[in-house]
């Protein structure tokens, strides 16, 4: 197994590719269930029948834990959109369209959304009522057991040469609402600056879902709460305002 060509390095993980094979290495302070968790997920949505590179092994690579895949040649959306900006709208489409596919397979398997939801609110950092509120909310809102991808952007849609869709990134795959999976993407373009981009996304994501927008913003004060416990301070006063944002309708 060749560590040389880096193709991606995160916080805690650098991805290599090694011909046909793609390689995630963890960091050593990486908990090892976490990986295992991450590996299993990813296995589940094998069998959801969409097109995502297949998990080869769970390994050690230079005496680190590493999740092997398949690599799958192409560019990402985010980077097709980068390079034609005339074609936005037309990437966007496919990528509502990508969304509504992966939310209209059953996540049952999975670990359910709502529970990791909690569990991340411990580490945000909130006031004792506003972690209240917090739970009360997501109380009134819809179990679901939809497949959610739980971190879906243009960077994680590999188009390949001959026009297929494969999705990558199945670390926060989770059984939930897809409007809550919804209010994820919305928020991520919404972090990434691209407030136009968020509004087209629901837009397009609603018509093509038959949700209405208010279902997606009932979600967002929980999921901007969940990307607090990752601790990026340039993040915290956005995600604050987010999550104070109590009611919309």
């Amino acid at each position: 197994m060749k560590l040389e060509k880096i193709i991606a390095v995160r916080t805690t993980k650098t991805v290599f590719r090694d011909g046909d094979k793609c390689i995630k290495v963890f960091d050593k302070d990486h908990a090892k269930a976490a990986i295992l968790a991450e590996a299993a997920a990813h296995a589940k949505v094998e069998e959801s029948g969409l097109r995502v590179p297949k998990i080869l092994e769970v390994t050690k690579a230079d005496g680190k834990w590493a999740i092997v895949t398949e690599y799958i040649p192409g560019k990402t959306l985010d980077r097709l959109m980068e390079e034609a900006p005339e074609k936005f709208d037309e990437y966007m489409e496919r990528f509502a369209a990508a969304h509504i596919m992966i939310n209209a397979k059953d996540g049952a398997s999975l670990p359910k959304l709502k529970e990791r939801l909690a569990e991340s609110f411990r580490g945000a950092e909130l006031s004792s009522t506003a972690m209240y509120d917090l739970m009360i909310r997501m109380e009134s809102l819809p179990d679901g057991a939809a497949l959610c991808h739980g971190d879906f952007a243009p960077s994680n849609l590999i188009v390949t040469e001959d026009g297929c869709d494969y999705i990558v990134d199945w670390k926060r795959a989770a059984q939930g609402a897809p409007a809550a999976d919804a209010a994820r993407t919305y928020l991520l373009f919404w972090l990434a600056g691209d407030i136009d981009g968020a509004d087209k996304y629901a837009a397009l994501y609603c018509n093509k879902s038959g949700l209405s927008k208010s279902d997606i913003e009932k979600w967002i004060p929980l999921r901007a709460a969940e990307r607090l416990s990752l601790g990026k301070a340039e993040e915290r006063e956005f995600l604050l305002y987010w999550v104070n944002v109590v009611d919309y309708e």
